[in-house]
């Protein structure tokens, strides 16, 4: 019999392509599909610790916590622990991106140090939908840290998150999990905006949709190549995670055979355009400087 559990009620009280990757549809709450994708995913997450996850779903739901459900959980353990670990690595002014389906606990849930800034970009009615939940139970950032939404419907993504603060001179680490990607142009489009934010040495990772691999996700060899190639291209050293070494490493096994994502993390290795426009900046510096020498 498969594994099922039941969130109870109670659960809630404890717990660049500028106008590329957008869609608008009207439609309500009951039939809408990206509200109804991120509670799925949310009520997978009582796994592991999450207080919140429980607002976002019915009460007395019922989850069938088989494989492959078994593997986003994984990875969501696997993605919170990477990105802990890299922002307590960082001096000064931390830099998280979260790209997700609205639903991100993260934020309120992990133990952020402090003078972390999370950005989080996801379709709005999902993020509005689920902060009212939230706000409900009381549920808040780590103090001295703060939070901002960039809605997923931005017509300039990149523009809204240096409105809100974000710095392509400072390092940053960018996680995807959740974010609705329909297509394999559209998330390469989101691989751009990454590319041009993120400063030299950020990291990027996260789960894509195995079908963006354009290969029969059989053959492991060729999905890396996928990977390498469509990565490098953007500026970043990609390298895929496998799930079962990850489940071993937290004592946990996971069935093998095919499953629905690629857990990835990935490098840049260029320099953003912040970074390259200050360089600019220098050198015409020291170009007027040499003119001024020189009469």
């Amino acid at each position: 019999m498969p594994t099922t559990t039941t969130v109870s009620k109670f659960t809630c009280s404890n717990n660049r392509m500028r106008n590329g990757w957008l869609f608008r549809a009207q439609l309500s709450n009951e039939n809408d599909p990206l509200l109804q994708s991120a509670i799925d995913s949310a009520s997978l997450q009582p796994l592991f610790v999450d207080p919140y996850a429980g607002c976002f779903v019915p009460p007395h739901t019922r989850m069938d916590l088989e494989n492959p459900l078994k593997h986003y959980c994984i990875a969501t353990k696997f993605i919170d622990d990477k990105l802990l670990r890299t922002v307590s690595h960082l001096d000064g002014l931390k830099q998280v991106v979260i790209l997700s389906d609205g639903m991100d606990t993260r934020p309120y849930r992990l133990n952020w140090p402090s003078s972390t800034i999370i950005f989080d970009i996801s379709p709005d009615r999902v993020f509005q939908n689920a902060a009212q939940k939230l706000q409900g139970v009381g549920a808040k950032v780590p103090r001295n840290c703060l939070y901002l939404h960039i809605p997923l419907e931005s017509t300039d993504i990149q523009q809204t998150l240096r409105t809100k603060g974000f710095n392509g001179n400072r390092p940053s680490i960018w996680a995807i999990q959740g974010l609705p990607v329909m297509t394999l142009a559209r998330f390469e489009e989101i691989l751009l905006t990454v590319s041009g934010m993120a400063m030299k040495g950020s990291i990027f990772l996260g789960e894509l949709p195995a079908w963006l691999a354009e290969t029969e996700f059989g053959s492991k060899s060729s999905t890396e190549e996928w990977m390498d190639n469509l990565f490098m291209s953007n500026g970043f050293k990609a390298s895929m995670i496998s799930y079962n070494d990850v489940a071993k490493s937290l004592g946990k096994v996971v069935k093998p055979g095919e499953h629905e994502n690629i857990l990835f993390v990935s490098e840049q290795l260029q320099l953003s355009e912040d970074q390259m426009e200050a360089r600019r900046a220098e050198i015409q510096n020291v170009e007027e400087d040499g003119d001024e020498h020189s009469v």
